[in-house]
């Protein structure tokens, strides 16, 4: 699809003049190529992690949509040697555009295992981002909506004034954010993840009014100057959790593919 003569292919994408789009259904699919090497951050007969780059789906988000990182994980393996996992076990996501660490679950244990850890909320996930303007420190602890009121995920009685008990299908969400760096006006920030919600840590810095350096769907909150960026600016940068063989804890860390400068 093209958006004002541009090529699109970020699925949440906001689209805000629906004439400026244009669908071309005989064009071919866009192939991601392969995972690089070093890519593969860990990997044994349990579990792989993985240091995800930008623009690629964790698990299809669409009917036939290939070169996804599962696809691009099974495809690494197989060159590497390291053996073809047709269920590879997904047991959390990255959205198409966050780089960093995620962990894949190789056998039926093993995802049940990390699967209990998430939602026991023991898996510790890590984050780095860049933030339009000067963020202070802060624990954001709402409870997140499917549709705020537009279309949109956000937090229950942000987006509008609450009205009455709290819906059935609100899921508390809790990001903790440190600032580590003010540099001119965007800040180097670390996200530490209490729960894991779908788009937390975007949504929860588009309500403080200090949205993340690329976002392009949580954007109605933010007021003033905007700095360009060819992607979100959003890492998961150290991703701990137990081993569901040894049950020993074991960390991963990895920086994020844009450094720590601010983009231009």
């Amino acid at each position: 699809m093209k958006v004002a003569g541009r090529v699109e292919t970020d699925a949440a994408l906001r689209i805000v003049d629906p004439s400026s789009v244009v669908v071309d259904r005989a064009a071919p699919r866009l192939r991601r190529g392969t995972l690089p090497a070093e890519a593969i951050v860990y990997v044994d007969r349990h579990v792989v992690v993985v240091d995800k780059p930008s623009g690629v789906s964790t698990v299809p988000f669409e009917e036939g949509e290939k070169d996804t990182l599962v696809d691009l994980v099974r495809a690494a393996l197989r060159r590497t040697g390291g053996g073809f996992d047709p269920m590879l076990g997904v047991v959390h996501r990255l959205d198409k555009e966050t780089t960093g660490l995620l962990v894949f679950a190789r056998t039926l244990a093993a995802k049940r295992h990390l699967e209990a850890q998430m939602r026991a909320h023991t898996a510790e996930r890590v984050y780095v981002a860049l933030a339009h303007g000067v963020v202070p420190r802060a624990t954001h602890r709402t409870w997140l909506l499917e549709d705020r009121g537009d279309g949109l995920r956000g937090s229950w009685g942000v987006f509008r004034t609450a009205r009455g008990p709290r819906p059935a299908d609100a899921r508390e969400a809790i990001t903790h954010v440190t600032p580590l760096e003010v540099r001119g006006d965007v800040t180097l920030c670390e996200c530490r993840l209490e729960t894991g919600r779908q788009h937390q840590i975007r949504i929860h810095m588009s309500e403080s009014g200090h949205m993340l350096v690329g976002e392009r769907v949580y954007v109605r909150e933010h007021r003033g100057p905007r700095v360009a960026a060819p992607h979100l600016m959003l890492h998961s940068r150290r991703l701990t959790f137990v081993h569901p063989d040894t049950d020993a804890p074991v960390t991963f860390e990895r920086p994020p593919p844009w450094g720590q400068d601010r983009p231009t």
